[in-house]
């Protein structure tokens, strides 16, 4: 499913017109520097927490050498910031086979 697709189906199930639904999934989901809720959380340093579904979060990794597999040269990765999802219990519960 892709955020069209998910307006749609907000838009049936809470009876609102497409263009408001899209505006909504837009709202929470966008990357766009200065938009999208959940990712200007992350951005401020933030956890978002959704009850039963999961959570948002940042992790850290610390620079690091490595290796070109090319040419076998040894470098250097810088740390970097990376989102994180963890699965509620609800969601872990509703999707387990």
């Amino acid at each position: 499913m892709n955020k069209t697709e998910m307006a749609e189906k907000l838009a049936t199930m809470c009876d609102l017109p497409k263009a408001k639904a899209a505006e909504v999934v837009n709202a929470i989901f966008d990357t766009a520097p200065g938009g999208g809720i959940i990712a200007g959380e992350l951005d401020a340093g933030h956890k978002v927490g959704i009850t039963g579904f999961g959570t948002f979060s940042t992790k850290v990794r610390p620079a690091r050498m490595g290796r070109n597999p090319a040419t076998g040269e040894e470098i250097e990765l810088p740390a970097k910031t990376y989102p994180v999802f963890k699965a509620g219990k609800g969601l872990k519960d509703r999707t387990a086979v």
